[in-house]
Protein backbone atom coordinates (compact mmCIF):
# COMPACT_ATOMS: atom_id res chain seq x y z
CA UNK A 1 0.00 0.00 0.00
CA UNK A 2 1.33 3.45 -0.95
CA UNK A 3 2.48 5.58 1.95
CA UNK A 4 0.61 8.80 2.74
CA UNK A 5 2.51 11.83 1.56
CA UNK A 6 3.27 14.61 4.03
CA UNK A 7 4.75 17.73 2.47
CA UNK A 8 7.10 19.87 4.53
CA UNK A 9 8.83 23.23 4.24
CA UNK A 10 11.27 24.81 6.65
CA UNK A 11 11.16 28.46 7.69
CA UNK A 12 14.13 29.75 5.70
CA UNK A 13 13.27 32.61 3.36
CA UNK A 14 14.95 34.85 0.81
CA UNK A 15 14.16 38.28 -0.62
CA UNK A 16 10.98 38.14 -2.68
CA UNK A 17 9.88 34.80 -1.20
CA UNK A 18 8.53 35.13 2.34
CA UNK A 19 6.84 32.64 4.67
CA UNK A 20 3.39 33.36 3.24
CA UNK A 21 4.75 32.57 -0.21
CA UNK A 22 6.25 29.36 1.15
CA UNK A 23 2.90 28.40 2.71
CA UNK A 24 1.12 28.90 -0.63
CA UNK A 25 3.75 26.85 -2.47
CA UNK A 26 3.49 24.13 0.18
CA UNK A 27 -0.27 23.66 0.00
CA UNK A 28 -0.32 23.80 -3.80
CA UNK A 29 2.49 21.26 -4.07
CA UNK A 30 0.61 19.07 -1.58
CA UNK A 31 -2.40 19.12 -3.91
CA UNK A 32 -4.92 21.53 -2.44
CA UNK A 33 -5.85 22.61 -5.98
CA UNK A 34 -7.18 19.09 -6.64
CA UNK A 35 -10.10 19.78 -4.29
CA UNK A 36 -13.35 20.89 -5.94
CA UNK A 37 -13.94 24.20 -4.18
CA UNK A 38 -16.29 25.71 -6.76
CA UNK A 39 -19.20 27.38 -4.91
CA UNK A 40 -18.53 25.16 -1.89
CA UNK A 41 -18.73 26.33 1.73
CA UNK A 42 -15.26 25.76 3.16
CA UNK A 43 -14.81 25.51 6.94
CA UNK A 44 -11.28 26.51 7.92
CA UNK A 45 -11.02 24.95 11.37
CA UNK A 46 -8.60 26.91 13.51
CA UNK A 47 -7.95 27.72 17.17
CA UNK A 48 -8.24 31.48 17.75
CA UNK A 49 -6.23 31.29 20.97
CA UNK A 50 -7.31 32.25 24.47
CA UNK A 51 -6.50 35.95 25.01
CA UNK A 52 -3.19 36.24 26.83
CA UNK A 53 -1.79 33.22 24.98
CA UNK A 54 0.55 34.32 22.16
CA UNK A 55 1.53 30.95 20.67
CA UNK A 56 -1.47 30.53 18.35
CA UNK A 57 -1.18 30.67 14.53
CA UNK A 58 -0.77 34.21 13.15
CA UNK A 59 -3.86 35.50 11.31
CA UNK A 60 -1.60 36.28 8.32
CA UNK A 61 -1.32 32.56 7.57
CA UNK A 62 -5.10 32.17 7.67
CA UNK A 63 -5.47 35.12 5.29
CA UNK A 64 -3.16 33.42 2.78
CA UNK A 65 -5.18 30.18 2.86
CA UNK A 66 -8.41 32.18 2.46
CA UNK A 67 -7.00 33.79 -0.70
CA UNK A 68 -5.95 30.42 -2.11
CA UNK A 69 -9.42 28.98 -1.53
CA UNK A 70 -11.24 32.01 -2.95
CA UNK A 71 -9.07 31.89 -6.07
CA UNK A 72 -10.22 28.30 -6.54
CA UNK A 73 -13.90 29.30 -6.28
CA UNK A 74 -14.56 28.37 -2.67
CA UNK A 75 -16.56 30.26 -0.03
CA UNK A 76 -14.32 30.08 3.06
CA UNK A 77 -15.02 30.97 6.67
CA UNK A 78 -12.88 30.60 9.80
CA UNK A 79 -14.48 28.62 12.56
CA UNK A 80 -14.10 27.03 15.98
CA UNK A 81 -16.51 25.64 18.57
CA UNK A 82 -17.10 26.99 22.06
CA UNK A 83 -15.10 25.67 24.98
CA UNK A 84 -16.48 23.43 27.70
CA UNK A 85 -14.71 25.28 30.48
CA UNK A 86 -15.67 28.77 31.56
CA UNK A 87 -13.40 31.31 29.86
CA UNK A 88 -13.17 33.89 27.08
CA UNK A 89 -14.36 31.41 24.43
CA UNK A 90 -17.25 29.60 26.14
CA UNK A 91 -20.01 31.44 24.26
CA UNK A 92 -20.20 32.92 20.77
CA UNK A 93 -20.24 36.58 21.88
CA UNK A 94 -17.09 36.30 23.99
CA UNK A 95 -15.53 33.87 21.53
CA UNK A 96 -15.85 36.33 18.64
CA UNK A 97 -14.49 39.14 20.80
CA UNK A 98 -11.50 36.95 21.72
CA UNK A 99 -10.92 36.06 18.06
CA UNK A 100 -11.02 39.73 17.04
CA UNK A 101 -8.71 40.65 19.92
CA UNK A 102 -6.19 38.09 18.67
CA UNK A 103 -6.32 39.47 15.14
CA UNK A 104 -8.90 37.22 13.47
CA UNK A 105 -11.56 39.39 11.84
CA UNK A 106 -12.97 39.87 8.32
CA UNK A 107 -10.58 42.74 7.58
CA UNK A 108 -7.41 40.86 8.52
CA UNK A 109 -8.24 37.37 7.21
CA UNK A 110 -10.54 38.27 4.31
CA UNK A 111 -13.54 36.14 5.28
CA UNK A 112 -16.20 35.85 7.97
CA UNK A 113 -15.71 34.23 11.38
CA UNK A 114 -18.44 31.78 12.47
CA UNK A 115 -18.62 30.10 15.88
CA UNK A 116 -19.61 26.61 14.82
CA UNK A 117 -21.90 25.55 17.67
CA UNK A 118 -23.81 28.80 18.15
CA UNK A 119 -24.36 31.22 20.99
CA UNK A 120 -24.25 28.78 23.90
CA UNK A 121 -22.64 25.74 22.32
CA UNK A 122 -25.94 23.96 21.77
CA UNK A 123 -26.16 24.05 17.97
CA UNK A 124 -24.82 20.81 16.55
CA UNK A 125 -25.48 17.93 14.17
CA UNK A 126 -25.22 14.32 15.26
CA UNK A 127 -23.04 12.43 12.77
CA UNK A 128 -23.04 8.65 12.83
CA UNK A 129 -19.63 7.07 13.42
CA UNK A 130 -20.45 3.73 15.11
CA UNK A 131 -17.12 3.88 16.89
CA UNK A 132 -15.70 1.94 19.79
CA UNK A 133 -16.93 4.61 22.20
CA UNK A 134 -19.29 6.93 20.30
CA UNK A 135 -22.17 5.86 18.09
CA UNK A 136 -22.68 9.45 17.00
CA UNK A 137 -20.62 12.63 17.33
CA UNK A 138 -22.07 16.03 18.24
CA UNK A 139 -20.33 18.33 15.74
CA UNK A 140 -20.85 22.10 15.64
CA UNK A 141 -23.46 22.88 12.97
CA UNK A 142 -21.36 25.26 10.86
CA UNK A 143 -18.60 22.65 10.57
CA UNK A 144 -21.01 19.76 10.00
CA UNK A 145 -22.87 21.70 7.29
CA UNK A 146 -19.71 22.77 5.42
CA UNK A 147 -18.88 21.10 2.10
CA UNK A 148 -15.09 21.09 2.53
CA UNK A 149 -12.95 20.93 5.70
CA UNK A 150 -9.54 22.58 5.94
CA UNK A 151 -7.74 22.38 9.28
CA UNK A 152 -5.00 24.83 10.27
CA UNK A 153 -3.35 23.45 13.37
CA UNK A 154 -0.83 24.87 15.81
CA UNK A 155 1.28 21.84 16.72
CA UNK A 156 2.18 21.90 20.41
CA UNK A 157 2.00 19.90 23.64
CA UNK A 158 -1.26 19.14 25.40
CA UNK A 159 -1.89 18.21 29.00
CA UNK A 160 -4.53 15.54 28.21
CA UNK A 161 -3.58 14.16 24.80
CA UNK A 162 0.21 14.60 24.89
CA UNK A 163 0.17 16.87 21.87
CA UNK A 164 -2.38 18.86 19.92
CA UNK A 165 -2.33 18.73 16.13
CA UNK A 166 -4.76 17.97 13.32
CA UNK A 167 -6.69 15.20 15.11
CA UNK A 168 -7.11 17.22 18.31
CA UNK A 169 -8.15 20.38 16.43
CA UNK A 170 -10.63 18.46 14.28
CA UNK A 171 -12.06 16.22 16.99
CA UNK A 172 -12.17 18.09 20.26
CA UNK A 173 -12.19 21.47 18.54
CA UNK A 174 -15.24 20.72 16.37
CA UNK A 175 -17.39 19.11 19.06
CA UNK A 176 -20.24 21.09 20.59
CA UNK A 177 -20.03 21.69 24.33
CA UNK A 178 -22.04 18.49 24.86
CA UNK A 179 -19.67 16.71 22.50
CA UNK A 180 -16.68 17.97 24.44
CA UNK A 181 -18.28 16.66 27.61
CA UNK A 182 -18.65 13.25 25.96
CA UNK A 183 -14.97 13.20 24.96
CA UNK A 184 -13.72 14.36 28.36
CA UNK A 185 -15.93 12.33 30.62
CA UNK A 186 -17.76 9.03 30.80
CA UNK A 187 -20.13 10.30 33.46
CA UNK A 188 -23.01 12.74 33.72
CA UNK A 189 -22.40 16.31 34.93
CA UNK A 190 -22.75 17.37 38.55
CA UNK A 191 -24.27 20.46 40.18
CA UNK A 192 -22.17 22.46 42.62
CA UNK A 193 -24.89 23.91 44.85
CA UNK A 194 -22.78 26.78 46.22
CA UNK A 195 -22.49 28.23 42.71
CA UNK A 196 -26.14 27.72 41.70
CA UNK A 197 -28.15 30.98 41.60
CA UNK A 198 -31.46 29.28 40.77
CA UNK A 199 -31.71 31.00 37.38
CA UNK A 200 -33.47 27.96 35.87
CA UNK A 201 -31.59 27.91 32.56
CA UNK A 202 -30.44 24.32 33.08
CA UNK A 203 -34.00 23.25 33.90
CA UNK A 204 -35.31 24.88 30.71
CA UNK A 205 -32.60 23.45 28.48
CA UNK A 206 -32.72 19.83 29.66
CA UNK A 207 -34.38 17.77 26.93
CA UNK A 208 -34.87 14.84 29.33
CA UNK A 209 -36.45 16.93 32.13
CA UNK A 210 -33.76 15.49 34.38
CA UNK A 211 -33.10 18.72 36.29
CA UNK A 212 -35.33 20.27 38.93
CA UNK A 213 -34.93 22.40 42.03
CA UNK A 214 -34.41 20.60 45.33
CA UNK A 215 -35.52 21.61 48.81
CA UNK A 216 -32.68 24.15 48.95
CA UNK A 217 -33.94 25.80 45.73
CA UNK A 218 -30.82 24.58 43.96
CA UNK A 219 -30.62 22.65 40.71
CA UNK A 220 -30.49 18.90 41.11
CA UNK A 221 -29.96 16.16 38.51
CA UNK A 222 -32.02 12.97 38.31
CA UNK A 223 -29.31 10.58 37.05
CA UNK A 224 -31.88 7.98 36.02
CA UNK A 225 -33.16 10.43 33.40
CA UNK A 226 -29.84 12.18 32.59
CA UNK A 227 -28.22 11.11 29.30
CA UNK A 228 -24.99 13.10 29.79
CA UNK A 229 -25.59 15.42 26.84
CA UNK A 230 -23.88 18.37 28.56
CA UNK A 231 -26.49 20.98 27.73
CA UNK A 232 -26.71 22.09 31.37
CA UNK A 233 -22.94 22.68 31.36
CA UNK A 234 -23.33 24.60 28.10
CA UNK A 235 -26.02 27.01 29.32
CA UNK A 236 -24.89 27.54 32.92
CA UNK A 237 -23.21 30.93 33.15
CA UNK A 238 -22.19 30.49 36.80
CA UNK A 239 -20.14 27.26 36.57
CA UNK A 240 -22.62 25.45 38.80
CA UNK A 241 -23.17 22.64 36.28
CA UNK A 242 -19.76 21.00 35.96
CA UNK A 243 -18.02 18.15 34.20
CA UNK A 244 -16.91 15.13 36.21
CA UNK A 245 -13.35 14.66 34.94
CA UNK A 246 -12.95 10.90 35.14
CA UNK A 247 -12.12 9.77 31.59
CA UNK A 248 -8.82 7.96 31.05
CA UNK A 249 -6.37 9.61 28.67
CA UNK A 250 -6.43 6.62 26.31
CA UNK A 251 -10.21 6.58 26.09
CA UNK A 252 -10.33 10.34 25.60
CA UNK A 253 -7.78 10.11 22.76
CA UNK A 254 -9.84 7.42 21.05
CA UNK A 255 -13.02 9.45 21.40
CA UNK A 256 -11.28 12.48 19.91
CA UNK A 257 -10.24 10.34 16.94
CA UNK A 258 -13.87 9.25 16.47
CA UNK A 259 -14.99 12.87 16.51
CA UNK A 260 -12.26 13.81 14.00
CA UNK A 261 -13.50 11.02 11.75
CA UNK A 262 -17.04 12.41 12.00
CA UNK A 263 -15.86 15.88 10.90
CA UNK A 264 -14.21 14.72 7.68
CA UNK A 265 -16.42 11.73 6.94
CA UNK A 266 -17.56 11.77 3.27
CA UNK A 267 -16.04 15.23 2.75
CA UNK A 268 -13.08 16.64 0.87
CA UNK A 269 -10.50 17.64 3.46
CA UNK A 270 -6.97 18.96 3.76
CA UNK A 271 -4.74 19.70 6.75
CA UNK A 272 -1.84 21.99 7.70
CA UNK A 273 0.34 21.76 10.82
CA UNK A 274 2.34 24.79 11.93
CA UNK A 275 5.26 23.32 13.88
CA UNK A 276 6.40 26.55 15.46
CA UNK A 277 6.08 28.05 18.93
CA UNK A 278 5.81 24.45 20.12
CA UNK A 279 4.61 25.33 23.60
CA UNK A 280 4.22 22.53 26.17
CA UNK A 281 0.50 23.13 26.75
CA UNK A 282 -2.68 23.93 24.85
CA UNK A 283 -3.56 27.33 23.38
CA UNK A 284 -6.67 27.20 25.61
CA UNK A 285 -4.64 28.61 28.51
CA UNK A 286 -4.50 32.40 28.85
CA UNK A 287 -0.71 32.24 28.78
CA UNK A 288 1.90 30.23 26.93
CA UNK A 289 5.18 28.81 28.19
CA UNK A 290 8.51 28.87 26.39
CA UNK A 291 8.66 26.54 23.31
CA UNK A 292 10.18 23.12 24.01
CA UNK A 293 12.06 23.02 20.67
CA UNK A 294 13.16 25.63 18.10
CA UNK A 295 10.70 26.48 15.32
CA UNK A 296 10.72 23.67 12.75
CA UNK A 297 8.44 24.45 9.80
CA UNK A 298 5.04 23.85 8.22
CA UNK A 299 3.64 20.50 7.01
CA UNK A 300 0.55 19.67 4.94
CA UNK A 301 -1.29 16.54 3.87
CA UNK A 302 -4.63 15.06 2.90
CA UNK A 303 -4.00 12.49 5.68
CA UNK A 304 -4.37 14.04 9.17
CA UNK A 305 -2.99 10.98 10.94
CA UNK A 306 0.16 10.82 8.81
CA UNK A 307 0.52 14.59 9.24
CA UNK A 308 0.42 14.36 13.04
CA UNK A 309 2.78 11.36 13.04
CA UNK A 310 5.30 13.19 10.86
CA UNK A 311 5.03 16.28 13.08
CA UNK A 312 5.74 14.21 16.20
CA UNK A 313 8.79 12.71 14.52
CA UNK A 314 10.08 16.13 13.47
CA UNK A 315 9.72 17.45 17.02
CA UNK A 316 11.41 14.38 18.50
CA UNK A 317 14.38 14.82 16.13
CA UNK A 318 14.77 18.50 17.06
CA UNK A 319 17.05 19.72 19.87
CA UNK A 320 15.38 20.90 23.06
CA UNK A 321 15.22 24.57 24.07
CA UNK A 322 17.44 25.13 27.07
CA UNK A 323 15.50 26.76 29.88
CA UNK A 324 12.18 25.34 28.68
CA UNK A 325 9.95 22.84 30.44
CA UNK A 326 12.09 20.09 28.90
CA UNK A 327 15.05 21.02 31.11
CA UNK A 328 12.78 21.32 34.15
CA UNK A 329 11.97 17.62 33.85
CA UNK A 330 15.47 16.17 33.22
CA UNK A 331 15.01 15.14 29.61
CA UNK A 332 17.16 12.27 28.29
CA UNK A 333 18.29 12.21 24.66
CA UNK A 334 16.05 10.03 22.48
CA UNK A 335 13.06 10.21 24.84
CA UNK A 336 9.67 11.07 23.33
CA UNK A 337 9.26 14.74 24.13
CA UNK A 338 5.48 14.79 24.49
CA UNK A 339 5.35 11.74 26.73
CA UNK A 340 8.17 13.32 28.74
CA UNK A 341 6.40 16.60 29.53
CA UNK A 342 3.01 14.91 30.03
CA UNK A 343 3.93 11.54 31.49
CA UNK A 344 0.34 10.48 32.21
CA UNK A 345 -0.63 10.70 28.53
CA UNK A 346 -0.21 8.31 25.62
CA UNK A 347 -0.66 10.15 22.33
CA UNK A 348 -0.15 6.99 20.26
CA UNK A 349 -3.59 5.63 21.19
CA UNK A 350 -5.44 8.38 19.32
CA UNK A 351 -3.46 8.03 16.10
CA UNK A 352 -3.68 4.24 16.16
CA UNK A 353 -7.43 4.38 16.70
CA UNK A 354 -7.80 6.82 13.81
CA UNK A 355 -5.89 4.40 11.60
CA UNK A 356 -8.24 1.60 12.73
CA UNK A 357 -11.22 3.78 11.78
CA UNK A 358 -9.73 4.05 8.29
CA UNK A 359 -9.30 7.79 7.81
CA UNK A 360 -5.51 7.85 7.72
CA UNK A 361 -2.25 5.97 8.13
CA UNK A 362 0.71 6.07 10.48
CA UNK A 363 2.93 5.11 7.54
CA UNK A 364 4.05 8.20 5.67
CA UNK A 365 6.59 9.64 3.25
CA UNK A 366 7.97 13.08 4.10
CA UNK A 367 8.38 15.20 0.97
CA UNK A 368 10.56 18.25 1.58
CA UNK A 369 10.00 21.24 -0.72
Amino acid sequence: MEKSKVYFTDLRTKPGFNLLDKLEKLVKTAGIENIDFNNKFVAIKIHFGEPGNLAYIRPNYAAKIVKVIEALGGIPFLTDSNTLYTGRRSNAVDHLTAAFENGFNPLTVGCNIIIADGLKGTEYREIEVNGKHCKTAKIGSAIADADVIISMNHFKGHEMTGFGGAIKNLGMGSGSRGGKLEMHSASQPKIKEKKCVTCGQCVKSCSQKAISFNENRKASIDYIKCIGCGQCVAVCQFNAAQVIWNESADTANEKIAEYAYAVIKDKQNFHINFIMNVSPDCDCFNSNDMPIVPDIGIAASFDPIALDMASVDLVNKAPIMLGSKMTDHHYHEGEDKFNHIHSNTNWETGLKHGEELGFGSLDYELVRI
